[in-house]
């Protein structure tokens, strides 16, 4: 396979495999590092908040990065004839998919629940 045809293969494979392992690793929260910003700190893998929060999120980017990387790399020494069957549409339907599977995992975020309140007292009347 020349080099030519070896990146679209690459790209199409990356970002497919990017979307779901991020969303994989979100939802299992497997971050390959914790950065902490009040301390301005870098821990391996995830790690409790010390003073202020922790952020996964670039430790989950990173997680789905390598894993796109290696999958992308995995399909460009896979035979031709096996991927000129990959529909360059995925590199764009699978991260949508994804974007509203996202979407539904934070809509606690964007949709605030009802509070429910306690029933209200009726009035009593003067003859009891």
């Amino acid at each position: 396979m020349t080099t030519a045809r070896k990146f679209p293969v690459f790209a199409t494979t990356f970002a497919v495999v990017y979307a779901v392992a991020y969303v994989f690793a979100l939802e299992n929260n497997y971050a390959i590092f914790t950065y902490h910003p009040v301390l301005n700190e870098f821990a391996l893998f995830v790690e409790e908040p010390k003073t202020g929060p922790a952020m996964y999120w670039y430790g989950w980017m990173v997680t789905a990065g390598i894993a796109a990387f290696a999958a992308g790399a995995i399909a460009c020494i896979v035979p031709e004839n096996l991927t000129k069957r990959l529909w360059s549409g995925w590199s764009w339907a699978v991260p949508i998919v994804v974007m509203l599977f996202v979407g539904y995992l934070l809509r606690d975020f964007f949709i605030p629940k009802a509070v429910p309140q306690a029933p209200a007292e009726q009035p009593r009347s003067e003859v009891e």
